[in-house]
C-alpha cells in the first residue's frame, strides 16, 4: 500500500471527539509509541489514521485487525472521571514541558491533582524499596532541601526512598509516576500518601489506561518518564541490579544528569550507587552538592506548536518486520541489547525505538544490565 509521507504537524486535540480519537488510537493493538506518531505524521488526525489503520494492518501482514473497541475508550473516560483524573495531551499547556524533547514522549498522560506543577523544574529522587535508615533519612534531607530551593520532587511512590522523598516534599512539592493507571495506588501502604500528594498541591500521573494493576513489565516505562521529567536523577540507595539503576540508564540515553549518594563497600544496597559513582556519576554529599551541578533556575518558557517528537519515517509494514524480527531473535532466556543490535545489523537508532513499542505492548520484558527477553 502507498503510504504518506509524514509531513501533518502534531497539534494537541481540541475537542472531546478528537481526545476520544486519540486515546482509540493508542490503545489499538500493535499500536506503539512511534507507531502512535507516524500515523499522526502520516494521516493528520487520530480519526483518519483510525480509519486506515486496518488496511494498514493488512498490508503489514496481520489480517483480521480490529481497532480498540469505542466501549473500551468510553469506560476509561468513564473511570476516570470517577477518580478526578485528567488527561493531558501533547502539546496542551498543561503537558509537561521537559518531555517534549524525548523519542519516546508518552503521547498522553492521565494526571490527578496540580497540573500546573509538571512543568516546573524537577529532579528525581529514586532508591531502594529496602532502604536503610540512613538511606531514608538522606532521601528525606535531599528533598526537603532541594524543594526549598524551588525543585519539585520527583519519583515512582515505591517503597523505601521513594516514600521518603515524597513525604518531605509535600509542602514544597512533589509528583508520582505511577506503574499503573493513575486511580490505582500501588503499594496499598501508600494509598494515604498518594492522597496527601494530590491533596497538598501535587500530583500523580500515569500513560497507563486507568484500573490497570502494575506489573513487573510496566516500570521500565515508567521509569523513563520519571527520569525525563527532571534536570537530574539521584540515586541514594540500589542494588547492582535493580530498577534504580534502569532509571539512571534511561537518565544518561535522555541527556539528563546522573547523581549518586556513595555507601559503604559492603552494604549491598550501596553497591549500585557505588557503580554510579565509579562510572562517572556525580557524588552527592547534600542538596548543595547538586545544586550547585545545575544551572540556575530560570522562568521555562512554553516551547512553539508543533510538538512533534523525532519519528521513524520508514513505511509501517517495514517497522512491523523490524519488530517481528527482533521477536524471533528473543526467547525466554535474556538476551543483552548490544549482542541483539549487533545480530540484526541495524544500529541503536533504529533498534531502540522497536524495543520501547515492543515493551510497552508488553511482548518483550527488560531486565538489569541491558538485558531482554520475550514475554510468554
Amino acid at each position: 500500500m502507498e503510504q504518506n509521507s509524514s509531513t501533518h504537524p502534531l497539534l494537541p486535540p481540541t475537542t472531546e471527539d478528537q481526545r476520544f480519537a486519540w486515546l482509540r488510537l493508542l490503545r489499538s493493538r500493535r499500536v506503539g509509541i512511534s507507531t502512535f506518531y507516524r500515523l499522526m505524521g502520516d494521516h493528520g488526525s487520530a480519526a483518519a489514521a483510525l480509519q486506515h489503520l486496518p488496511e494498514i494492518a493488512r498490508a503489514a501482514g496481520v489480517p483480521n485487525y480490529e481497532l480498540c473497541p469505542e466501549a473500551v475508550i468510553h469506560a476509561e473516560f468513564k473511570a476516570a472521571k470517577g477518580a478526578g483524573a485528567v488527561l493531558i495531551c501533547r502539546g496542551d499547556a498543561a503537558y509537561p514541558l521537559a518531555l517534549c524533547d524525548l523519542d519516546d514522549a508518552p503521547p498522553m498522560l492521565w494526571a490527578i491533582g496540580n497540573t500546573d506543577i509538571l512543568s516546573q523544574p524537577q529532579i528525581a529522587l529514586v532508591g531502594a524499596r529496602n532502604a536503610s535508615s540512613l538511606g531514608g533519612r538522606m532521601a528525606r534531607s535531599l528533598a526537603t532541601a532541594l524543594g526549598e530551593a524551588g525543585y519539585v520532587i520527583t519519583s515512582g511512590l515505591a517503597r523505601g526512598v521513594d516514600t521518603a522523598a515524597h513525604i518531605a516534599a509535600l509542602k514544597t512539592g512533589t509528583i508520582a509516576v505511577l506503574g499503573g493507571g493513575v486511580d490505582i495506588l500501588y503499594p496499598a501502604e501508600n494509598a494515604k500518601l498518594a492522597d496527601d500528594i494530590v491533596e497538598q498541591g501535587g500530583a500523580r500521573i500515569s500513560e497507563q489506561p486507568m484500573g490497570l494493576q502494575p506489573q513487573a513489565r510496566h516500570f521500565p516505562a515508567r521509569n523513563r518518564i520519571i527520569s525525563g521529567l527532571a534536570r537530574a536523577v539521584i540515586v541514594v540507595e540500589a542494588a547492582a541490579k535493580s530498577g534504580s539503576l534502569i532509571t539512571a540508564r534511561t537518565a544518561l540515553d535522555q541527556g539528563r544528569d546522573v547523581m549518586a549518594v556513595p555507601g559503604h563497600p559492603f552494604d549491598a544496597r550501596a553497591s549500585g550507587c557505588n557503580m554510579l559513582l565509579r562510572d562517572g556519576a556525580r557524588l552527592v554529599r547534600n542538596a548543595e552538592d547538586v545544586i550547585e551541578a545545575l544551572a540556575p533556575l530560570a522562568p521555562q518558557s512554553a516551547p512553539e506548536l508543533p510538538l512533534e517528537p523525532a519519528r521513524d519515517d520508514r513505511p509501517l509494514a517495514e517497522i512491523a518486520k523490524l519488530h517481528q524480527k527482533i521477536l524471533d531473535r528473543l526467547g525466554p532466556s535474556p538476551l543483552g541489547e548490544d549482542q541483539l543490535i549487533r545480530d540484526l545489523g541495524a544500529t541503536s537508532r533504529v533498534v531502540s525505538p522497536a524495543l520501547t513499542d515492543l515493551e510497552l505492548e508488553g511482548r518483550i520484558n527488560r531486565q538489569p544490565g541491558g538485558l531482554i527477553s520475550r514475554t510468554a
